[in-house]
């Protein structure tokens, strides 16, 4: 029992091991993070890493993590000096609306209301546009296209994503009163934490945009690589194309 116990093939150790990479990550990402106009670049490279680690293709975080700095570095940044720009003017205005209108009644709402709306859909933007600018190659405006139409699209795990946020959050501040070290991990992990919570999602969506391989190739394969010209096994051929070729000479056989 206890040799199971300290086996890192255990699921235990291997969501600790998970606990710990977004540790890495979210000293990574503070970094890459601290000149404002990388942020956009380095959360596309944290949902690189947060996505691979979901599908159980990560490599290695902090390699994953500059691999994906850099190749989407500009787009990254184009994308997000405006976004920046937009998130502060929608702040500016709704408290505008709240301190300059205050005595403005219907007027004020309606303006706050719309600029609400607008905040809505900026954040709609932002859940997306950095995990699809990891996983898919594309121009920027079809990357700002395709992040819109998914959060539309998937709507109910859009919000799922954001209540699941909201809660990790709210979490961590309650314990900020009654248990201090839930907070200083959850604060330890960071944003990362939400990433990977959001990669769970996000990765069934994007699995219905990835092509599908063809079986009937994959089957022929190894047949293929195996068999000489001439019908022949070649040396070191694999018990897998032995067996299949077995097979073909068996429905030969019965034709």
């Amino acid at each position: 029992m206890l040799q199971g116990f300290f086996n890192y093939d255990n699921p235990i150790w291997r969501f600790v091991g998970r606990l710990g990479d977004m540790i890495v990550l979210n000293v990574l990402w503070i970094l890459c993070s601290l000149p404002v106009f990388t942020i956009g670049a380095s959360t596309t490279a944290l949902y690189y890493c947060t996505l691979k680690i979901v599908r159980n293709e990560d490599y290695g975080n902090i390699k994953m993590f500059f691999k994906s700095f850099r190749q989407n570095f500009r787009q990254a940044t184009i994308i997000w000096i405006p976004m920046l720009f937009i998130g502060g003017v929608l702040v500016f205005d709704f408290n505008f609306f709240g301190k300059v209108m205050a005595d403005a009644g219907a007027v004020r709402i309606i303006c706050q209301a719309v600029t609400i709306a607008i905040m809505v859909l900026w954040i709609f933007e932002f859940l997306y546009v950095w995990p699809v600018l990891s996983r898919f190659d594309n121009t920027i405006k079809n990357t700002l296209t395709n992040a819109a139409f998914m959060s539309i699209r998937y709507l109910g795990s859009t919000l799922g994503m954001i209540v699941s946020d909201v809660i990790v959050v709210g979490i961590a501040y309650v314990c900020l009163f009654y248990a201090g070290w839930i907070t200083a991990f959850i604060v330890l992990m960071g944003y990362p934490l939400l990433a990977w919570l959001n990669s769970t999602m996000l990765e069934h969506i994007f699995e219905k945009y990835m092509p599908k391989e063809d079986e009937r190739h994959n089957d022929l394969k190894p047949i293929l690589q195996d068999v000489n010209i001439d019908g022949t096994l070649k040396d070191g051929a694999s018990q897998e194309t032995e067996i299949a070729l077995d097979n073909l000479k068996r429905e030969e056989d019965v034709r």
